[in-house]
């Protein structure tokens, strides 16, 4: 993604109609079959060898977390999972001419693959239907990695350079990358909705865009299961699931655009 014409793209659209920002979390792939990996029980939380597999430090000097991480990438429910109702409702938004954009917290790529535009999908931790080397940094295709993984190679090296392959997602240790980060504060400030689906809100920076959003004027929605610390800020919290609970608000919002 470029910048400058990025940020403009993300910013109120020309339309003049309000510009609906979604911020979503584990919560919104839940019914696709994913779970929740950074939540209060998820792996992460539950197996600190499990971190370790998801932790720049302990994968780069380490070659047996690489060849288990490449293993847990290879069962890794993702590339099994398809959209499901939410990410479906926010694409039939999308097509109904209101201006949206899509700040995610997930890796799992769905959003896209249910039919929204690349260009609209910011993801603030990165895909894991991608991989990077971390020498020379060039991308590829993590089916293809996967596919040498399966023909015997456990930590297949960079085809460029040599170097080390990793999924190109966000590890632990990681920084986020600063013009994703930059062009979703600037979504966060213009949008006059801003939904945060499924996300505990827990994770900075990207539950501080909530704040953002709100400050700015946002009318801030929540969709979560569980309380979060910008509750208070919200027009509105929505305890039902994700799954019937979206589609319904956003048919609602599609009507009063």
């Amino acid at each position: 993604m470029t910048g400058t014409d990025a940020s403009h793209d993300h910013h109120v659209p020309a339309s003049g109609r309000p510009l609906v920002a979604l911020l979503s979390g584990a919560g919104i792939s839940t019914d696709s079959g994913i779970p929740d990996y950074r939540g209060p029980n998820g792996l992460w939380r539950r197996d600190p060898e499990a971190e370790k597999l998801v932790t720049y430090d302990a994968y780069m000097n380490d070659p047996e977390i690489r060849r288990r991480s490449w293993r847990m990438r290879q069962e890794s429910p993702a590339f099994r999972a398809r959209p499901n109702a939410a990410h479906e409702a926010v694409v039939r938004l999308e097509r109904s001419g209101t201006p949206v954009r899509v700040i995610t917290q997930n890796v799992d790529g769905l959003h896209q693959l249910a039919g929204m535009p690349e260009r609209k999908v910011l993801e603030l931790h990165g895909t894991v239907r991608a991989v990077v080397c971390t020498r020379c940094h060039a991308r590829s295709s993590m089916r293809r990695a996967l596919a040498r993984v399966a023909a015997g190679e456990p930590d297949p090296p960079c085809l460029v350079c040599g170097g080390i392959l990793k999924s190109a997602t966000v590890m632990f240790g990681e920084r986020l990358d600063p013009q994703v980060l930059g062009t979703a504060l600037g979504v966060a400030k213009a949008a006059e909705f801003f939904l945060a689906v499924g996300t505990t809100l827990q994770v900075q920076p990207a539950a501080s865009l909530a704040g953002v959003a709100a400050e700015h004027g946002a009318r801030l929605i929540i969709v979560n299961a569980e309380p979060t610390p910008y509750d208070e800020l919200a027009a509105e919290v929505i305890r039902e699931p994700i799954g019937s609970a979206l589609p319904r608000l956003l048919a609602g919002l599609a009507g009063s655009a």
